[in-house]
């Protein structure tokens, strides 16, 4: 039986370069995110001042992942809508 040749890669491999290149990823999907790491008594007045400042019912802000880090470290990426309607 005949093995098949392997497929061309140069197109994916150029396309990865790409988009390595162009740093951080960012998700084109309409909603501004910010990533934080502080310590958990800062997280938790930072996240108020997001909630405060673009309300859930009008941004859809939304605390998107978070975990903790030693010594009672958060990190965690919220997002929200760039205006409401």
């Amino acid at each position: 039986m005949r093995v098949p040749p392997r497929p061309p890669l140069e197109g994916l491999r150029r396309s990865l370069e790409r988009g390595r290149s162009d740093g951080p990823r960012k998700v084109k999907d309409g909603f501004v995110r910010e990533t934080f790491t502080l310590p958990r008594t800062a997280a938790r007045e930072k996240a108020r001042e997001w909630f405060d400042r673009w309300p859930k019912q009008a941004y859809w802000t939304e605390i998107e992942s978070w975990f903790e880090q030693p010594d009672d470290v958060i990190q965690f990426t919220i997002r929200r809508l760039p205006t409401a309607d």
